[in-house]
């Protein structure tokens, strides 16, 4: 067996910051006014979006947070040493890689997470720890340096295109929020794929060499899953059935609830498709690496899913999917809608 990981996360976000310093919009004057102005389109798009849906919050308000590309990294970071610490914490009682590994690690993680930083708009987090930080979870952020040199790039009206990105970030912390079960329910997906490893700090590098070799590049799944263990695999299919419901059920809430509300939709949601189709060089093999190529397509196929969902039996049959775990389609049936149909005919007249 190879070397556990351990992460040095003080060099990660430090690499993360200076990569995400080549981006235009860095400074702090052009985040002035901001959280104002998204503080009121989050509380507005709460109600849009519960009328559209149905589905209310059951946490309280949503609370707006408005950060820079350094504050953004600083809050992933923060998420993803609560969700790996379990699996840190065995790692080190085993012992712990060298520390030129926790480096190499550290430096390809901050790589990643500052290229991210570059392109995020808006995140809902919804990793929520009990009797920790309680004032720094169940956020709806917006990269305000990100979203400035968007609205400038298209000439974007500031006001409409925040309040477009506001009902999509809010139906998230809906999704996870109003539905009981959901947030315990993708955490679980999560901690399972967890369990099932055993990381080697060589494998990823080793499977990259072989792909080299070969000529060939990552799946469109991206990297991760080459290296998963067929555990791991069912896990991730799982996970990627949840997510593309999830993120085609933002972008179908996202243009219904801005009817009469947002006057440029149609024009923002073609220039975000575009913008999630068009990457070339190095913005492409990042894409692969990470899967974001994978989750980019979850868009689509989700649309599509409830469409044809809605097609064979309306809002009261897709609404099923909100009842229990076991009504989720997998990752299969968000591909062919017609399995998920015909089990949940067979289930609800069972």
């Amino acid at each position: 067996m190879g070397q556990s990981i351990s992460v040095d996360w003080e060099l990660a976000e430090k690499v993360a910051v200076r990569v995400s310093e080549y981006a235009p919009f860095s400074g702090e004057r052009h985040q002035q006014g901001l959280l104002e102005e998204f503080t009121a389109h989050t509380e507005k798009a709460e109600g849009l979006v519960a009328a559209t849906t149905g589905l209310t919050s059951t946490q309280g308000v949503a609370r707006a947070r408005v950060v820079d590309r350094p504050g953004w990294i600083k809050t992933n970071l923060k998420s993803l040493q609560r969700l790996l610490r379990p699996l840190l914490e065995g790692e080190t009682s085993k012992g712990s890689e060298s520390p030129v590994t926790a480096r190499i690690t550290a430096v390809e993680m901050g790589a990643v997470l500052g290229w991210m930083s570059t392109r995020v708009l808006g995140q809902y987090d919804l990793l929520v720890i009990e009797d920790e930080e309680a004032d720094e979870q169940d956020l709806v952020y917006y990269v305000g340096p990100n979203v400035v040199a968007l609205e400038q790039r298209y000439a974007f009206p500031s006001s409409d295109f925040r309040q477009w990105l506001a009902l999509h970030e809010v139906t998230h912390r809906a999704q996870f929020t109003g539905v009981p079960w959901l947030r315990k329910h993708y955490l679980g997906l999560v901690e399972a794929l967890l369990d099932e490893a055993e990381p080697e700090s060589n494998q990823i590098i080793e499977r990259l060499r072989a792909m080299k070799s070969q000529n060939e590049s990552p799946s469109e799944e991206g990297l991760i899953p080459a290296v998963a263990t067929p555990q791991q695999k069912a896990a991730l299919d799982n996970i990627a059935g949840l997510m593309s419901l999830l993120e085609g059920h933002g972008d179908v809430t996202m243009d219904r609830a801005g009817i009469g509300v947002v006057q440029y939709a149609n024009r923002y949601a073609k220039v975000m498709r575009d913008r999630r189709q068009s990457a070339t060089g190095l913005t492409r093999m990042v894409q692969k690496i990470i899967g974001l190529e994978a989750k980019l397509a979850q868009y689509a196929q989700g649309e599509e899913f409830i469409a044809a969902v809605e097609k064979a039996g309306g809002e009261e049959l897709f609404n099923q999917v909100w009842i229990e775990p076991s009504h989720l389609p997998n990752s299969e049936e968000i591909k062919q809608p017609s399995l998920w149909i015909n089990r949940m005919q067979v289930k609800t007249s069972g």
